[in-house]
This record gives structure tokens, sequence and C-alpha cells, in this order.
């Protein structure tokens, strides 16, 4: 009985060192960048000697894999399904952008170290294929049930496209200072424009 849980309290202290590990290096990335957090300041940060962090995390590939999932969980993308029920385009579109938009509120600091990154550090590249089938699949429910016909079903869905972007985002609210309902408003025209231009 005594073996059984010496077993499990070494397996829990296993687990919450891993788990600090984790959010030593979320933490990191989210202010300083993938690109800057080294293994040393992930080790300083968690309470524990390099050799540690590798022993939990032997490649780079598995401590961003981990990071990710952390974040994921802790921030969940926008559920685009809850959208699609909203009949009218205009208010499917303010709706999705507004709770898209509230998302990068809360995130954005970790978007764009990793983004400013990702060309530069091997780890990251793979995540931006999902990020970019994500926001793809956005614009795709945003940009249904307009009015447009041929090309212009094209030019909106472009439209859509720009609208759901963190660059879009980024460039509104952070670097031009307006409100996240400013945002929101301003993208819902460029969108309808390009339904009836």
């Amino acid at each position: 009985m005594a073996r059984k849980y010496e077993l499990k309290k070494r397996a829990e202290s296993m687990d919450d060192t891993r788990r600090r590990i984790t959010e030593a290096a979320v933490d990191l990335h989210g202010s300083v960048g993938p690109a800057r957090t080294t293994v040393t300041a992930v080790a300083d940060r968690a309470g524990v000697q390099r050799h540690t962090v590798y022993r939990h995390f032997p490649t780079d590939a598995d401590l961003f894999a981990a990071c990710s999932g952390l974040f994921d969980s802790r921030h969940p993308w926008p559920d685009a399904e809850r959208w699609r029920s909203v009949a009218d385009p205009r208010e499917r579109l303010a709706g999705g952008l507004d709770e898209l938009y509230r998302y990068y509120e809360q995130t954005g600091h970790m978007w764009a170290n990793v983004l400013r990154d990702w060309e530069h550090v091997e780890t990251v590249a793979p995540t931006m294929a999902p990020l970019e089938d994500q926001l793809a699949a956005y614009a795709r429910v945003l940009a249904s049930g307009w009015p447009a016909r041929g090309g212009r079903r094209r030019v909106v869905l472009a439209a859509a496209r720009h609208a759901v972007d963190f660059a879009t985002w980024r460039s509104l609210v952070e670097q031009g200072g307006i409100s996240r309902a400013q945002a929101v408003s301003l993208m819902s025209a460029l969108v309808g424009s390009a339904a009836t231009d």
C-alpha cells in the first residue's frame, strides 16, 4: 500500500512540475515571444533546473505543443457554429466580429508575439496552418447569406477574410485607437459594401 501511495505522489509531483514548466513557457511566449524564450528562462520561472525541462520536454516542439494546448484550453476560439444559427447576415457578421474581436482583446499579446516570431522559430510554423484554417472558416460563415452573385461572392469572402484577421483588428483597435464596437461597425460596413456594390 505504501508503494502505491509513493508512486501516486511521485506522479502528482511530476504532473505539477510539467504544468509549472508549461505555464512558465506560456507566460514567456506572451511577454517576450517564442523567439526570446530560452530554456534557462523557462526553468528559472518554473523554479526547476534546465535538465528538468528537458526531461519533461525533450524537444522545443514538445514544449511548444504543450504551450499551445494550455493556451487554447484557457482561451478557446469563438464557436462559429453558433453564428450559423443567426439568419440575418448583417446580425451574424456583427455578432461574430464582436465575439472574435473580444477574443483578440484577451489574447492579442500572445498572437502579436507568435505572429512576429513564427518565421524565426521552427516550432511555431506548424501552428500557422491551423490558424489560417480557423480564420478562413470564420470568413466563410460570416460571408454566407449575403445577396451577392458570381464574382461578388469572392469579393464578399475576401472582405470577410480581411475583417477576421488579427492584423486588421490590431491595426484598428490597438494601433488605431478605436473601440471594439467601432471596429465591428467599420468592418461590417466593408463586407456589406462588398455585397452590394
